[in-house]
């Protein structure tokens, strides 16, 4: 996916709606549309939508991992992040995420995730 120029519009607030996003299923309870780069390999961003109770299994970054949770809330080993919250996880770090009642979160990957379950 080659872009050039990419604008998410009210990505905060009441007006936010990603229902136009092309959705695509990642995981049970999980969906990811992807803005640019693919999961093999260089850097990438996609939106994550987590139904209520969903999990992402533990996993371990290649490179830097920047979470915005723009919606809903999740959790990790380490925490709860609610709307508005921003989480750099470094590199070699390894986590588990599940959100209770369910979020959008906009994740921007240096490199690939490498699921470890």
């Amino acid at each position: 996916m080659n872009v050039r120029r990419l604008l998410l519009p009210q990505l905060f607030g009441s007006e936010q709606s990603f229902d136009e996003m092309q959705w695509q299923p990642l995981r049970p309870g999980i969906e990811i549309a992807r803005l640019y780069g693919d999961a093999d390999r260089g850097p990438s961003a996609a939106l994550l939508r987590y139904q209520p109770g969903a999990r992402l299994p533990r996993h371990k970054h290649t490179g830097y991992e920047h979470i915005v949770v723009l919606r809903g809330s999740q959790r990790d080993d380490d925490g709860s992040y609610a709307a508005g919250s921003c989480l750099i996880h470094g590199e070699h770090t390894a986590h588990s995420v599940v959100s209770d009642d369910g979020c959008v979160v906009l994740a921007v990957w240096q490199g690939p995730v490498v699921f470890l379950d």
